[in-house]
């Protein structure tokens, strides 16, 4: 008998590629706003702005900063030190920058692989963190909106993983109980520590082989094509 009905599935860095596909919007930012003003090389720009982006989504996704903060904060911390220290600039280019997202479609290798073996068996739900005004484009677009029955964004339900809340939420949504649900992500902290406090079984995407913290997880895979082991 099949253990789990419901799949809580992460979008960005376990099916799309954000890293690649950030990567590639920042490089046309760095060329098109002239950033070759201030860093000698798109790397020198990107050391920069990376560190301080993923700190910032850590505040974010804790509720210590807001939306705006965060879409504020994370393209003024690589250019304050130049003089340009202007929310309304730093918004403007935040929608530049999300627009251009949404015409990026590179997925994680193995992704739509795995979703048509696991489309027929389960029913799927798209669990993120990221905003309402790309995701669903993202989504759209990359050939991944036909496999999911729902699609959960913190945007929308006011609380972001790894809050109880969300994912409270998102069973209540789905129709499903816990102990018939499975939580498969990449983040150690939104997603699987997310999952865990809230009774969920977890599926830590986990490429680079990280040491878990205070517990083990459910099931942990270094490859999506391992899931179908799994499942």
């Amino acid at each position: 008998m099949q253990k789990y009905n419901h799949l809580f599935i992460d979008l960005d860095d376990t099916l799309w590629d954000i890293h690649q596909n950030s990567k590639e919007c920042l490089v046309e930012i760095y060329n098109d706003y002239g950033y070759d003003k201030y860093y000698e090389t798109f790397d020198h720009y990107y050391n920069v702005y990376l560190p301080s982006n993923l700190h910032l989504w850590d505040l974010y996704r804790h509720g210590e900063i807001s939306k705006d903060e965060l879409i504020v904060e994370r393209f003024l911390a690589p250019v304050r030190k130049f003089g340009i220290d202007d929310a309304d600039y730093a918004r403007k280019l935040s929608a530049d920058f999300l627009e251009r997202t949404t015409l990026k479609t590179k997925l994680v290798d193995g992704a739509i692989d795995l979703l048509n073996y696991l489309k027929p068996k389960y029913e799927m739900h798209i669990l993120s963190n990221g905003f309402k005004e790309v995701q669903y484009k993202k989504i759209e677009n990359s050939g991944l909106k036909s496999f999911f029955d729902k699609i959960l964004l913190s945007d929308e339900i006011g609380v972001n993983k790894p809050h109880a809340n969300f994912f409270a939420h998102a069973l209540e949504q789905v129709n499903a109980k816990p102990s018939e649900t499975l939580m498969i992500g990449d983040s150690w902290d939104a997603d699987i520590v997310g999952a865990y406090n809230s009774g969920i079984d977890q599926l830590w995407f986990n490429p680079q082989e990280d040491r878990p913290n205070a517990f083990t997880p459910t099931y942990s895979v270094k490859t999506l094509d391992e899931i179908k082991d799994i499942l």
